[in-house]
């Protein structure tokens, strides 16, 4: 009786997680497989049935192309800057959300709109913004005496001009969850450090930095994989340029795909792309939430 009972307990629980499982194969697991078998052929995108089996081609070609070590550049580039950029911004955000006033909660909603609004609208708002001629930064630089920025259109300019943005837009996102971190440190400890001479700064660096401990190595991880699959931005702001300084390897990935509909070579980038944001993420976790293990 007991048997059939934890029997039909593991049928209940097999149900229940059944749709997840087969939303992961449809979607993740199978994906990726085609992605890998396709990696070793020459398929085109107007006519996928004809395949031409060519082997390590794909990889040995991307190995020797120049726009793809530039996409890898720029991916780091826009990676290493953007996160200590972003969750520097929402741990400030999060300070200031959490403080008793009150206009924190028309705060915390206005700081947290950008990210439920779509990142195409906002890329396009951002692209009349920084619009050389007639956008509202260059009017201000241009009240104020200083020379035009080219943003988008310049090359130097332009990966920074979407690294300022994005940090905008996505910044309200690790908020919420420093501030869910904010508010289980106790209130006591920031007496306690007061009682001891503490000043504003101290407080932050001895209590508020290791109360938040746990949070920030989560939301550095989160961030860091977020800035990877960097691809909306530059395809709505600047297609990729100029002269590839804002191409991504998911920019990339989609060029060979759809513009330039070679199947083949852009499955053996995603190959690629997909080994390379797996190590980082077991080299970010092994040792940002070492002291968690």
């Amino acid at each position: 009786m007991k048997y059939n009972k934890d029997r039909e307990k593991s049928l209940l629980g097999l149900i229940f997680i059944f749709p997840a499982i087969f939303l992961i194969f449809v979607f993740l697991i199978l994906p990726g497989l085609m992605a890998l078998i396709y990696s070793f052929y020459k398929i085109n995108l107007l006519n996928p049935s004809v395949k031409e089996f060519i082997g390590i081609k794909n990889y040995q070609q991307i190995l020797a192309d120049r726009s793809f070590y530039k996409a890898l550049g720029n991916t780091f580039y826009f990676a290493l800057v953007v996160v200590p950029l972003q969750c520097s911004l929402a741990l400030l955000l999060a300070i200031l959300v959490n403080k008793k006033l009150k206009t924190s909660k028309i705060a915390r909603i206005a700081f947290f709109s950008p990210v439920v609004t779509s990142i195409v609208v906002i890329s396009i708002l951002w692209t009349f913004l920084y619009n050389v001629d007639s956008g509202l930064f260059n009017g201000i630089l241009s009240s104020l005496g200083l020379p035009k920025s080219k943003f988008l259109t310049g090359e130097g300019s332009a990966m920074n001009s979407i690294i300022i943005m994005s940090a905008w837009q996505a910044a309200g996102y690790q908020m919420m969850i420093f501030l869910a971190g904010l508010q289980d440190i106790s209130p006591d400890l920031y007496e306690a450090a007061e009682l001891d001479g503490a000043n504003t700064t101290q407080k932050f660096w001895n209590v508020t930095i290791p109360g938040l401990s746990n949070v920030i190595p989560f939301v550095v991880l989160i961030t860091t994989i977020q800035a990877f699959k960097l691809f909306t931005q530059p395809f709505v702001m600047t297609q990729g340029g100029p002269n590839e300084s804002t191409t991504t390897i998911v920019f990339m990935i989609f060029q060979q795909g759809f513009q330039f509909r070679n199947v083949g070579y852009s499955s053996a980038i995603a190959v690629i792309f997909f080994v390379l944001i797996l190590f980082i993420s077991v080299l970010m976790k092994k040792y940002l939430m070492k002291d968690e293990g």
